[in-house]
């Protein structure tokens, strides 16, 4: 287990530490959970780690304190939700709780936490680098709108002052951009590794001077020197054994990036943003291309004296890359220090089963795509079966999956039928406006998995949990191929407990296109093959559709159109949630501006909040 504290770091007999997580979520050692992954990962790698779970940030810092400075750099995160998305609901009201803290209980981080905690770090050890990540910087890695305080803010990188913003899904960044760290690179050398970010003073292009080492740590003592003081301390590197992988430290595994005016693309600066709207929707239709590319081009921002540099992603994570990450020493289990308490999301995840990252559908309101990307990066089924049986050995499991899946549930296993197509694509969505020709949506693969795992010693039932694109298998004439019945069959009768959740989100056609969601009539044609199935099997699964009330584009009118539509008739709907603009997004980018950045035309916005709850209580006057 990792330590938290300076009496468990003493235990370990540790008199370093290369690197301090500040993290906004009790910690979980438990896949589901980013701190986690990217710790085991670098323990891996042959590197001590340790974490600060939620912090106290209105005291004498002491929780800042106590772990002194690490040898090679900080890294923070917010926790696994983006903390002003954590604390308030759609109408800005404080929620009482939070189910990342022990006891559920509220306040235990921050306003905008990796903003706050970074701050404090600078200003406790100024010397030693700060790499941020997770759902919050990635997500605010440029200019953005936020809701709370209505206004476009610059990227987190400027607010906060941190050294470098690991952007996506973090273990091939962070384990190069650590191992930079450690053998002394030059802050020009860093800024060539490909999925980070960084703000530099200056105009892009213009001549710098080299930055010098951003190696801070001071250096282990060597034999017979006695030890370091804990928390500081570094290490000879020319002795330094190779990593858990094999492989000596030297170097790092990503080819790097080197950016010049013919591979980058200069958008409008933060204050253009501010001053034009037009400016902003523009820079926000470039950002969702370049982000769901292959093959994107570093991009350039400018704020203030400087500018924000995005370098270009790593390449998505081949199955045997996915089955390494899942390989590791995870306990599944919440820290010690938390024995005795009970913390909510961990009980809602505790017995699921991750199979892949990533989503290609593309919704507009969905940050899913800007943090795990477009490509699917699926598990093999061995390494699927491997977590299933060891789960099922755990003496809490009780027999049932709880999930089975991951952002969507049956995008597993599903790429390009031809791999050179992906490579040149700039679609933003596989499935929207239409689905793409290249795209195979062959469910086959799922259906053995999900066979598999139910034949699993110890496993009653194995239940999908996640949402599920039933424009994966339907389109208005009926199933697409001879896999697609067979699924939305052992779905409804296997992988339910009576109610399937699906996500048609309304029932306006011109609603669903500002949302890029398939049209109403899909919806009509699911439920037709539903009735048939329960029908057929004497069954009574419900079929339980979700909605979204103001979202870009939604009237009064149309909510009350989505509230007596006949083709909901006889369905009971209590699933609509009040649209929530966050950040890098196309609809938020919409609610702020009143531009589709898509065509760059009008786009009409509920804002009154009065009449945002004429719309949402619209669903609920119907019943």
């Amino acid at each position: 287990m990792f330590p938290t504290s300076a009496k468990e770091v003493q235990a370990l007999g540790w008199d370093w530490i290369d690197v301090i997580f500040f993290t906004g979520d009790a910690f979980v050692d438990h896949p589901s959970f980013g701190t986690a992954c990217i710790s085991r990962w670098l323990q891996k790698a042959g590197y001590r780690v340790a974490v600060v779970p939620q912090p106290n940030w209105r005291d004498d810092l002491r929780d800042f304190r106590k772990l002194g400075a690490p040898r090679l750099y900080f890294a923070v995160n917010a926790g696994a939700m983006d903390s002003m998305v954590n604390h308030y609901t759609a109408a800005k009201r404080l929620r009482h709780d939070d189910a990342y803290t022990p006891e559920g209980r509220a306040g235990a981080r921050p306003d905008r936490a990796v903003t706050v905690y970074t701050r404090i770090l600078k200003q406790l050890w100024p010397d030693v680098p700060v790499v941020i990540g997770g759902v919050e910087a990635s997500l605010r890695r440029l200019t953005h709108y936020d809701y709370w305080d209505d206004r476009l803010m610059p990227s987190i990188l400027v607010d906060s002052g941190a050294d470098w913003l690991c952007y996506g899904m973090g273990e091939k960044p962070m384990l190069d951009l650590t191992r930079a760290i450690e053998n002394g690179w030059s802050r020009h050398q860093i800024q060539k590794l490909p999925q980070i970010a960084f703000y530099l003073d200056g105009r892009f292009g213009g001549t710098e001077e080299e930055d010098g080492s951003l190696n801070r740590g001071r250096p282990r003592p060597r034999e017979g020197e006695g030890p370091a003081p804990r928390g500081v301390g570094g290490m000879d590197y020319q002795k330094r054994p190779a990593d858990g992988f094999g492989n000596p430290v030297q170097g790092t595994s990503s080819s790097a990036v080197e950016p010049n005016r013919q591979d980058t693309v200069i958008l409008h600066s933060y204050e253009e943003c501010c001053k034009d709207k037009r400016a902003f929707a523009e820079n926000f239709h470039h950002i969702e291309i370049y982000a769901n590319m292959l093959h994107p081009p570093v991009l350039i921002e400018p704020v203030g004296k400087g500018y924000v540099q995005i370098n270009p992603t790593c390449a998505p994570s081949t199955t045997p890359e996915m089955d390494s990450y899942w390989d590791l020493p995870f306990t599944k289990l919440p820290h010690p220090r938390y024995k005795g308490k009970r913390i909510p999301a961990y009980d809602m995840i505790k017995d699921s089963i991750i199979t892949h990252r990533g989503c290609f559908g593309g919704c507009n309101f969905c940050t899913i795509a800007a943090h795990q990307g477009k490509f699917i990066q699926s598990r093999s089924e061995e390494s699927i079966l491997k977590e299933v049986r060891k789960l099922a050995a755990m003496p809490e499991f009780h027999g049932n999956i709880s999930d089975v899946g991951a952002p969507t549930a049956n995008m597993y296993g599903m790429t390009g039928t031809d791999p050179s197509r992906c490579e040149k694509c700039r679609r933003k969505s596989c499935l929207y406006p239409a689905p793409c020709v290249n795209l195979d949506r062959n469910h086959a693969r799922l259906l053995r998995l999900y066979e598999r795992i139910d034949a699993v010693k110890g496993v009653r039932h194995s239940y999908i949990g996640s949402g599920i694109r039933y424009d994966l298998f339907l389109d208005e004439k009926g199933f697409i191929d001879k896999t697609s019945c067979p699924y939305l069959e052992t779905v409804m009768l296997k992988h339910t407990s009576g109610r399937m959740k699906v996500a048609p989100e309304h029932t306006s056609d011109k609603v669903l296109g500002y949302m890029a969601k398939p049209s109403f009539r899909l919806f009509e044609r699911l439920r037709k093959e539903f009735d048939g199935i329960n029908r057929r099997n004497g069954t009574h699964v419900e079929l339980v559709p979700y909605f979204i009330s103001s979202h870009p584009g939604c009237t009064l009118k149309d909510m009350q159109d989505l509230a007596h539509h006949p083709a909901l008739k006889g369905i009971w709907m209590d699933q609509v949630q009040d649209f929530m603009p966050t950040p890098m997004t196309t609809s938020s980018v919409m609610f702020y501006s009143g531009i589709d950045p898509r065509t760059m035309k009008p786009v009409f916005v509920e804002r009154d909040p009065e009449r945002k709850r004429a719309q949402k209580s619209q669903f609920f006057r119907k019943k």
